[in-house]
């Protein structure tokens, strides 16, 4: 009999030891799912900071009374550059919005030089950064889809004992600011 209870503690003990094997891993491939998809993002976001001069470039010898404009723009990106690769995701989308933001006043101020529309260069780049705002939000989308599955996981019992006692903690979504981004375009004809 006290063989059957030693072999029943080793079974029990087994198992736990197995369970929390298993939980402490799927935590570190969700938090690497995380870290992965926020270097899927950082990658567009580069890209984008990379086409931005070429953009003001062009631009610079069409729009010589928009300084104030174009000012912004490098401002904006300068910016989002020193705050990226920080960790601070909140921080990070405040500073890609703004440049959003600035980069949408931009295009806005463009549409008033035909010429400008008209350049086989302005185009390219207008098509390559609309392309590279599409794989941002894609890589945007794929983040937080990662992060709420991490999330969960730190939450729900029993993982969320486990997660505790190995310091796994909560990640932040990288979420829009402007509420008018949020909105679904007005289309008149």
């Amino acid at each position: 009999m006290l063989i059957g209870i030693i072999i029943a503690v080793f079974v029990i003990a087994g198992i736990c030891i197995v369970m929390l094997i298993s939980i402490y891993n799927s935590l570190v491939s969700l938090r690497n799912r995380v870290k992965n998809g926020w270097a899927q993002i950082d990658v567009q976001l580069k890209r984008r900071y990379d086409l931005i001069p070429n953009l003001v470039e062009v631009v610079k010898g069409y729009m010589k009374h928009e300084r104030e404009t174009l000012e912004k723009v490098v401002q904006a990106r300068q910016q989002a550059i020193n705050i990226s690769g920080k960790g601070n995701v909140a921080e990070q989308a405040k500073a890609e919005n703004f440049l959003s933001q600035t980069l949408k006043s931009l295009f806005a101020v463009s549409e008033r030089y035909p010429d400008l529309k008209a350049n086989q260069n302005m185009l390219q780049l207008q098509e390559e950064l609309t392309s590279t705002e599409n794989k941002i939000a894609f890589a945007r989308q794929y983040y937080n889809d990662e992060v709420m599955r991490y999330n969960t996981k730190i939450e729900i019992f029993p993982d969320s004992i486990i997660a505790s006692m190995f310091n796994f903690t909560k990640e932040e979504m990288f979420e829009l600011e402007d509420s008018a981004q949020r909105e679904a375009p007005k289309v008149e004809f």
